[in-house]
């Protein structure tokens, strides 16, 4: 991920204090943040999804590309350095090899999420319907168009399936 920092250009790095919520799930800022250093949170209708200390993990960028609300909140663990883009969307236009470094990451992302899916299916084919359900996601989101969604939490069904 510190490969993306190069890319990074017109925005200002600053600390944060441990504690801090750099993005709040349900609410939106328009900045993309990039970690030097420390660790954040991600949490997701309350859960901690994950605990992220890769210098150059971007954070935002969701939010930034469906524009919509941020899909879970960030919170600083520890003291953190950040370097901060306040006009993302301006910066994405003007710098096309930060977008395709962004649009691979997601790919990635997503690759790795289709795969899980797909293994969960293949190991509990035939053992009831209780994943039924998975067959249905990844069928979803495969050439799934472009469409308004509205973050929400795993005790929400997803009206598209």
């Amino acid at each position: 991920m510190t490969d993306f920092l190069r890319h990074c250009t017109g925005g200002q790095e600053r600390g944060i204090a441990a504690g801090t919520e750099l993005l709040e799930e349900g609410h939106s800022t328009g900045h993309l943040y990039i970690l030097l250093d420390g660790r954040l949170e991600v949490i997701k209708a309350g859960a901690t999804v994950a605990v992220v200390s890769e210098p150059g993990a971007l954070f935002g960028e969701m939010s930034l590309l469906l524009a919509q609300p941020h899909t879970a909140t960030v919170r600083a663990v520890t003291e953190c350095r950040i370097y901060e883009i306040l006009d993302a969307q301006r910066f994405l236009a003007e710098n096309p090899e930060a977008t395709l470094w962004i649009a691979r990451m997601l790919a990635q992302r997503l690759n790795v999420a289709n795969t899980y899916l797909a293994d969960l299916k293949r190991q509990y084919a035939g053992h009831g319907t209780h994943l039924s359900m998975v067959g249905e996601v990844l069928q979803s989101m495969i050439n799934l168009p472009p469409q308004q969604v509205s973050p929400g939490t795993d005790l929400e069904s997803d009206p598209r399936l």
